[in-house]
């Protein structure tokens, strides 16, 4: 039988590395080098410390230093951010294709192998893709995502707001939500880690523009609907959902993301006088 999530695949590869994945039937068993994204939030384990412990490594080395010579928090909010991207990243690249999960897979159902330097390999669950797939070829929506092809345009297009903004509170409460948890654990406030979750959302939908200009208006206005959920709304200074011109992508010089905290990576450098992030909320507009 023909994979309908291969052409899927291959497009949101093309959006760039955080967004690409593989996938795996749901309930089949975890072969290696795959493991559950879901070990990094197990308390005991010593996984998500293990990761911590390397991207601290890899941060001193940058200036030349101990890796003792770099705060834990700041190791820690840098990990955290690497980790929402790589899963928002996919999500986000379909939704600009054509919708977003109507189910966004959960932590326990994301494989992953780990590594430094880039994204790491991500596995999201072939049901999950195959319903998106199957209501992007106009078979009817089912459950599998939110698009509704129903025959009141209206009602149609209040179904896909309500179907949209829970699937986006899905991804926010669930997967999002526990690897806040986890992070917190290492000092982090859960002002810098939801502004962490932020700057990824804006992030993924400025590399889709980039390398796909035809999805920048659909990316942006997913990352917007995003953006302005409860969870999102107060840690950044973007308006609010579609307010702007229709060219008004986030790749744009007008498109006004910035953050209300500030990820800690500028801390990283000797004498806590690294660079800052281009959405910080320390650099002057």
């Amino acid at each position: 039988m023909t994979d309908p999530t291969a052409a899927w695949r291959e497009k949101v590869a093309a959006l760039g590395p955080f967004a690409a994945f593989e996938t795996h039937p749901a309930d089949s068993e975890l072969v290696l080098p795959w493991r559950a994204l879901s070990e990094v939030t197990r308390e005991g384990n010593g996984i998500l410390r293990e990761r911590i412990t390397a991207v601290r490594g890899a941060l001193a080395a940058r200036g030349g230093r101990p890796a003792e010579a770099v705060e834990e928090r700041v190791a820690a909010s840098v990990a955290h951010l690497g980790l929402v991207a790589r899963v928002l990243s996919p999500m986000l690249g379909l939704a600009a294709l054509h919708a977003l999960p109507a189910r966004p897979p959960g932590l326990d159902e994301l494989r992953w192998h780990s590594g430094l330097g880039g994204a790491f390999a991500l596995s999201l669950p072939r049901e999950t893709v195959a319903a998106v797939a199957m209501s992007g070829s106009g078979s009817g929506s089912g459950s599998g995502s939110v698009v509704n092809h129903g025959t009141d345009p209206d009602a149609e297009a209040g179904a896909d707001a309500r179907a949209g903004a829970a699937a986006m509170d899905a991804m926010l409460d669930g997967p999002i939500r526990e690897l806040n948890d986890a992070v917190a654990a290492f000092s982090v406030s859960p002002r810098v880690l939801w502004g962490n979750v932020a700057s990824a959302v804006n992030g993924a939908a400025t590399g889709i523009a980039a390398a796909a200009p035809a999805l920048a208006r659909p990316a942006r206005t997913a990352a917007l609907l995003l953006l302005h959920r409860p969870r999102l709304r107060d840690t950044h200074t973007l308006g609010a959902p579609l307010d702007g011109p229709p060219d008004d992508s986030p790749a744009a010089p007008n498109a006004r993301f910035r953050r209300r905290s500030c990820c800690l990576i500028y801390r990283a450098a000797p004498n806590a006088a690294g660079a800052t992030c281009g959405d910080c909320v320390l650099v002057r507009p």
